[in-house]
């Protein structure tokens, strides 16, 4: 499923501007599963509830100065519906992974993924920080 964002974003006030560097802060941190995976599905979508309490808290972080503008819920809610549907699937699967099920679960997590470097991007080109974007996908 390809999930429609904005073409752009402009942060109408700081505490916008605040919101979007958090948000791109643990979308880069929070989006893929870390060394520490068990191998199981919900350890793996583990990552993504976390990033959805995130997004829950910089929202209402938001709203307490101001209504977030339309460019910045239409750059959130995508992200919540996504991660949310790979949660719904793999959340309380604690089971091994085979290779079947490992397909599947890759293939959520791509989609996932693609949505959220698809908003890094857009955060970081109208956020102004677009030189920690590029060296965040630097290679080490």
């Amino acid at each position: 499923m390809f999930w429609l964002l904005p073409d752009t974003w402009t942060p109408h006030d700081e505490a916008e501007l605040v919101a979007g560097w958090r948000l791109w802060l643990e979308l880069s941190d929070r989006a893929w599963p870390t060394a520490s995976w068990d191998g199981t599905p919900s350890g793996a979508v583990g990552p993504l509830r976390e990033l959805l309490d995130a997004c829950e808290e910089i929202e209402s972080t938001c709203r307490e100065t101001a209504e977030p503008s339309a460019e910045f819920t239409d750059i959130v809610q995508p992200l919540v519906l996504c991660a949310s549907a790979v949660l719904c699937l793999w959340w309380d699967d604690h089971a091994p992974l085979d290779s079947t099920r490992a397909k599947a679960l890759h293939e959520d997590l791509r989609r996932f993924s693609a949505l959220a470097e698809r908003v890094l991007t857009l955060l970081s080109a109208h956020g102004g920080w677009t030189e920690l974007d590029v060296a965040r996908r630097r290679p080490a």
